[in-house]
């Protein structure tokens, strides 16, 4: 029997840690949740709690922009078929339809908030194109930097007009859960830590969980440090259904320079006529895909390992040099400032690039006003499975997406407070210590270990050998590190990591076909009798997956 996965990560008393009260707490700094926080009426009490600082999200660093009809010669049913198609027979049509219909008012939205989107000399949006698209679609800011630009305005207008209190460098370690009267496993709150005041309990009528992504978890990434899939895991451990845990999503165009970090490097670039060009200097994505550099990105990338594996070339490159110089700089100023960092004029000089983990597609199990199925727990964003993506996202529905559920998300658990009484209490919680093993952990060395794993077994290429080994590496690491009770977010975060990629393991190793952005080279065909989810959820300390209903 593998090491049991905690309910909690913590030793907690309430007579020996503070306690503070909310009407909805949100956790999670990033689009989503900043969003859900910004539909809490004056009379709510409302805290957002945030890992890093206030900015700090994959949201920040997000690229190429929002996608939405904004176009005569566009339409709604466009922009669904294209999303359909890119997620491999595995999106909820209606959910689909919906985020499609509701982005153009949410994009004027983020406009009169002061959000500043790249224009045409007549003051008309510029709407860039992405793979996947079939129509220009995509609003963008500042050219490169549309995430930064939406946050900046997002935040700046959350605090003239918002009530809200933030706390940040703020660590969720846990949701608190307790019997409802139903019996019931109902949220209540958080156990959260920062370094000022240690372990903090936090009450709240209602929970929003924004947490973004878990691009960390792997050796190759574009998300920053903050993404460890905390959400995810804490989620689970509180006894939330999580799906689509196989799925996570690898951008082709990672800027790669051994030894430095990784950049990304967006796919509007593609959408501008960039080609990928192989070591020997030859084109090679017409061969793979009629729509050459423009396919969606599970096609792009998997296309991009297959010529690095024929040419034994550590990467491609892409190439504007056939482009207008002066359009080039003004375009995507961000990349080309970070690339001439490393001596690349990105107007003349091919940039290397190669794929890298970029944004988890599976999640807590949302309807279409992110209730999850833990009472008193709603979700929206990254951390979520809400149906739009399927097996693979199209290129910028994702901040659409943090903007739609976000939205829905806060409204639902604000209206859901503000029906419950005004005072509410602490309930009689407590984990007791465990015994502390003697012997250090390296947590550096594990977490490192981690990352390659992943990386070698369950990136873009898996087959049932690679995740048989790393299944049992996996649960190696669990038994001497889910056994502790660790000290701070370092060791958190590793706990974290290790029960998201084994729930990550668990299901590709079921799926035993090919879809989307999960590529089984053992099971390399797509299987109609495949076109289902895959559920976990923790039941006595261990994963208990099932299969939902096929998909119409």
């Amino acid at each position: 029997m593998p090491q049991p996965i905690p309910r909690y990560l913590v030793p907690f008393h309430p007579k020996k840690i503070p306690h503070h009260f909310v009407d909805v707490l949100v956790i999670g700094g990033g689009i989503a949740g900043l969003r859900a926080a910004m539909q809490a009426p004056k009379d709510l009490s409302v805290l957002i709690v945030t890992k890093d600082v206030e900015r700090e999200s994959n949201s920040t660093y997000a690229q190429g922009g929002i996608a939405g009809v904004l176009d005569a010669t566009d339409d709604f049913s466009n922009h669904v078929e294209d999303t359909l198609t890119a997620g491999a027979n595995l999106c909820d049509r209606e959910v689909v339809e919906m985020v499609v219909r509701e982005a153009p008012e949410h994009i004027r939205q983020l406009i009169d908030w002061g959000a500043r989107f790249d224009t045409d000399p007549d003051g008309d949006l510029t709407l860039g194109r992405e793979g996947g698209h079939s129509h220009n679609r995509i609003v963008h800011a500042l050219g490169d930097s549309t995430g930064r630009e939406i946050m900046r305005a997002m935040w700046t207008h959350a605090k003239q007009e918002m009530g809200a209190q933030v706390w940040q460098n703020t660590f969720t370690i846990d949701l608190l859960t307790q019997a409802g009267a139903s019996g019931e496993s109902e949220c209540r709150g958080a156990l959260v830590w920062n370094p000022y005041h240690g372990k903090t309990f936090i009450w709240a009528k209602q929970t929003v969980l924004c947490t973004g992504g878990a691009g960390q978890l792997f050796r190759e990434t574009t998300n920053p440090a903050v993404a460890t899939g905390d959400g995810h895991a804490i989620a689970f451990r509180a006894g939330a259904e999580l799906a689509d845990m196989e799925f996570m999503q690898f951008h082709p165009t990672v800027l790669y320079i051994a030894g430095s970090s990784r950049s990304l490097v967006t796919e509007a670039m593609r959408g501008e006529g960039a080609v990928l060009l192989d070591s020997n200097g030859h084109r090679f994505m017409p061969e793979y895909d009629e729509r050459a550099e423009l396919a969606p990105r599970d096609v792009v990338s998997q296309a991009i390992v297959a010529q690095m594996e024929k040419t034994k070339h550590p990467n491609v490159y892409l190439d504007l040099s056939h482009l207008d110089a002066a359009f080039v700089q003004k375009r995507f100023p961000g990349i080309a400032k970070t690339c001439l960092e490393f001596g690349i004029d990105i107007t003349t000089d091919k940039i290397p690039v190669r794929p890298g983990a970029h944004y988890m597609l599976g999640g807590v199990v949302v309807d279409q006003h992110g209730a999850s199925s833990v009472p008193r727990l709603w979700a929206a964003g990254e951390a979520t499975s809400t149906g739009l993506h399927g097996a693979n996202r199209l290129a910028s529905n994702s901040l659409l997406e943090g903007l739609v559920y976000g939205a829905r998300a806060g409204r639902a658990a604000c209206d859901a407070a503000l029906g419950e009484a005004d005072s509410f209490r602490a309930i009689p919680l407590e984990n007791p210590a465990v015994d502390t093993k003697s012997e250090l952990l390296d947590l550096q060395d594990i977490r490192n270990s981690l990352k390659a794993l992943m990386w070698r077994r369950a990136s873009v290429w898996r087959d049932a050998e690679g995740l048989e080994e790393a299944d049992h590496n996996l649960e190696s690491w669990r038994r001497y590190v889910l056994s502790r009770q660790l000290i701070d977010p370092s060791g958190w975060e590793l706990q974290n990591m290790l029960v998201v990629a084994e729930l990550m393991i668990h299901s590709a190793r079921q799926r035993n076909e090919s879809r989307g952005v999960h590529l089984r080279t053992d099971f390399p065909e797509t299987d109609p009798a495949w076109r289902r989810r895959i559920l976990v959820r923790l039941e006595d300390g261990q994963i208990e997956s099932r299969l939902d209903k096929m998909l119409e």
